[in-house]
């Protein structure tokens, strides 16, 4: 159980670091908002979330 804990928290930051990486402090904040808003069972705050990483992935370029 702890090395399934300890691998999904790797794969968690780095999915973090990547999202930083390409979108920079946008996209991390807009994982935080969804995350926050998925773990609170808030519909505002995850569709806030959702929204800015959905127009940070359709930027062309």
């Amino acid at each position: 159980m702890p090395l399934i804990a300890i691998a999904l928290a790797a794969l968690a930051v780095g999915f973090e670091e990547l999202v930083q990486w390409k979108y920079g402090v946008m996209g991390i904040v807009a994982l935080v908002t969804l995350t926050v808003g998925y773990r609170a069972k808030s519909v505002a705050i995850g569709g806030i979330g959702a929204v800015i990483l959905v127009m940070l992935l359709s930027q062309p370029g």
